[in-house]
């Protein structure tokens, strides 16, 4: 396929988002269509679109690369999905009756009435920043995918590349924001689940194999492993730390995450927004054991056919998670090579286009006002989140070309990972609130404690192993809320009256 296609073929794509936009932003522009899309969402199609922003691109392609990793993981993702699972059914049980209780538009009010405005300004401090970093980390993966395989051709820059993916982004969400998304994703998880299905039959086809077949065939590879019980302490991939991090990982970065619970409280009422997410997690689970499945296929495919592994340009190591678009785009016919384009730029939509309108929703209503009784009659709110909107673009933009200065792929997955300790601290004041409703915190300590906790976590990861013998992976997040959770219990008093909400 020529890169001039590949072109024509994203533009086309943008068009009909944008088209899509445009009938949508005709019923309403105001900013309750932005934040909350009237509350008139269909949890069906919440459910279904939430699926293309959970996954990303960085699933599309980084999930089925790491099942041949060096390193041996297989399908040793799974036992962390199993985990999101179960904090999946503790968001639906618990956090979303209270936000629905409560009547939120960004969750983190729900921190103002419960501790104070500084602790209230934290956590939503904490989510401004940790969406923005994985935000731009997850878009840099997928531009560095179409730089090498389209854009090099045309001698375009890299930071051309970004901006234009942020401007095509900008142009369809601006307007009507969450209503347009619910639309659009829906939509984009459809054709990325479609091509994640395509993809597989291609494969299957050109290994000669049913699509039956090829289930026998991954579970007799070396690629199959799901469950890991050895070296509990020194081993990441052992089944207990994967449960417990996929769980607590999941309750931080989506029950806590203005991002997916936004779409979750666009629904009519709670019972709707409990079946969206019960059946957002049954898609989600069996959609992660294709993409692993997937993963297998390509390697076998790979070994079949001699296709090494890609080399990343700047440290010429090799990168498994560009397995993925090197097969699809250099080695399957044109329309697996069609099909993956299709799902890898519906799957970099879906996600930024629904971080974007989250960001400037907290921005708008956590340090602006704009949910407050006397500022919603304001027409100036809605220029000023136009600009908030844009504000945020660029913000992003520059957060991926320092990514993208490092040329170290190592660096910026630690910097990725630096960006999910802070959800530690928002794991922490929740936890405090809804546990300790007899306790009234010292809300000016709040944000100095939600400082120390992540450095303190970062410097008990270093040193766990030397120290005790135990090597800390996802379950980390734990540590990093427990320590808020007793920051915030000794600098808090008992009060006679019960705190609820």
């Amino acid at each position: 396929m020529s890169s001039t296609t590949i072109l024509i073929f994203i533009f086309v794509y943008f068009g009909l988002l944008l088209f899509i936009s445009n009938i949508i932003s005709k019923k309403g522009q105001d900013n309750d269509s932005f934040f909350k899309a009237n509350k008139n969402s269909k949890w069906y199609l919440v459910a279904f679109g939430m699926i293309g922003t959970a996954l990303s691109g960085v699933t599309f392609i980084s999930v089925p690369g790491e099942v041949g990793s060096p390193n041996g993981e297989q399908f040793k993702y799974f036992q962390f999905v199993l985990g999101n699972a179960i904090g999946f059914v503790i968001i639906a049980k618990v956090l979303l009756p209270l936000y629905y209780r409560m009547n939120l538009t960004s969750i983190y009010s729900y921190i103002e009435q419960r501790m104070g405005v500084r602790s209230y300004k934290t956590a939503a401090s904490i989510f401004l920043v940790s969406r923005t970093i994985s935000s731009a980390f997850r878009l840099y993966l997928v531009v560095i995918v179409l730089q090498r395989y389209v854009f090099n051709d045309f001698n375009i820059p890299f930071p051309v590349t970004v901006l234009l993916a942020l401007a095509l982004i900008f142009l369809y969400t601006f307007r009507s924001g969450l209503k347009t998304i619910i639309i659009t994703d829906t939509l984009q998880t459809f054709f990325l689940v479609s091509s994640v299905f395509i993809t597989i039959y291609f494969v299957c086809d050109s290994l000669n194999l049913t699509v039956l077949e090829s289930v026998s065939t991954i579970q007799k590879s070396n690629y199959s492993k799901i469950f890991f019980f050895d070296d509990f302490f020194t081993s990441k991939y052992h089944f207990v730390k994967q449960i417990l991090g996929g769980m607590f990982v999941t309750i931080a970065m989506v029950g806590l995450d203005q991002d997916l619970m936004q779409k979750n409280l666009s629904c009519k009422n709670i019972g709707e927004a409990q079946k969206n997410m019960f059946t957002f997690t049954g898609i989600f689970v069996l959609i992660n054991i294709i993409f692993l499945s997937l993963g297998a296929l390509l390697y076998i495919y790979a070994d079949k056919n001699g296709v090494a592994i890609p080399l990343d340009l700047a440290t010429g190591k090799p990168r498994t998670d560009l397995l993925f678009p090197e097969i699809a785009l250099n080695h399957l016919s044109i329309i697996p090579a069609f099909v993956f384009l299709l799902g890898i730029i519906a799957a970099t939509f879906a996600t930024t286009d629904s971080a974007l309108t989250a960001l400037t929703t907290s921005f708008c209503v956590d340090f602006l006002g704009m949910d407050k009784s006397e500022n919603l009659g304001n027409n100036k709110n809605v220029k000023t989140r136009h600009w908030v909107h844009f504000g945020f673009s660029i913000l992003l933009f520059l957060v991926i070309i320092v990514l993208n200065s490092f040329n170290d792929a190592s660096v910026v997955a630690l910097i990725f990972r630096a960006a999910s300790y802070t959800y530690g601290p928002l794991l922490g004041l929740y936890a405090f609130g809804l546990l300790q409703k007899s306790r009234l915190v010292n809300d000016k300590l709040i944000p100095i404690i939600c400082i120390i906790s992540p450095i303190l976590t970062y410097f008990l990861s270093e040193n766990s192993a030397r120290l005790f013998g135990y090597t800390f992976d996802n379950e980390l997040i734990i540590i990093n809320g427990l320590f808020t959770y007793i920051g915030i219990y000794f600098t808090s008093k008992r009060t006679s009256e019960r705190i609820s909400f």
